[in-house]
């Protein structure tokens, strides 16, 4: 998949790596929402014990999924390019999350946010995850903080 470059410094400020890093690619992005797809690797320690012989990725993880691509994204996005995020601090404060069709090992994920608000450094969004045939496979809200940490 070739990568969007245009959006490689958010990615770059993403306090995650491997095997916590929830996003390839960063589809879309601007101050009403974040796009971006991520695909659940076959190998994936996790597919081991999540279920025995029908492995199924766990709802934590497409929450955490849409948590990286629609809430951290776009709150990076939105304290802007120029923003000194040395000291970037980022916290989940509430989840709501509905989960409508299991996602696969080796299944390529799209998430869609749109922004709720973003004041006093308290971010929501509305997420919506699709398979890769455009079905629905959760949705829910997601709030966080996001914002320079204090020394």
């Amino acid at each position: 998949m070739k990568r969007n470059e245009e959006y490689d410094w958010i990615l770059n400020e993403l306090p995650y790596a491997d095997p916590f890093l929830f996003l390839d690619e960063i589809l879309r992005v601007d101050n009403n929402g974040a796009e971006g797809s991520y695909l659940f690797k076959s190998d994936s320690d996790f597919y081991g014990g999540h279920f025995k012989n029908n492995p199924v990725t766990p709802g934590v993880l497409l929450t955490e999924c849409c948590a990286q691509i629609g809430l951290v994204s776009l709150g990076i996005f939105l304290l802007g390019k120029e923003t000194k995020l040395k000291n970037l601090s980022i916290g989940m404060s509430s989840s709501q999350m509905e989960f409508l069709l299991p996602v696969f090992p080796g299944e390529r994920v799209r998430v869609v946010s749109e922004l709720v608000y973003f004041r006093f450094q308290k971010l929501k969004c509305q997420v919506k995850m699709y398979n890769k045939n455009d079905k629905l496979v959760c949705k829910g809200v997601l709030a966080g903080m996001i914002g320079e940490a204090n020394e």
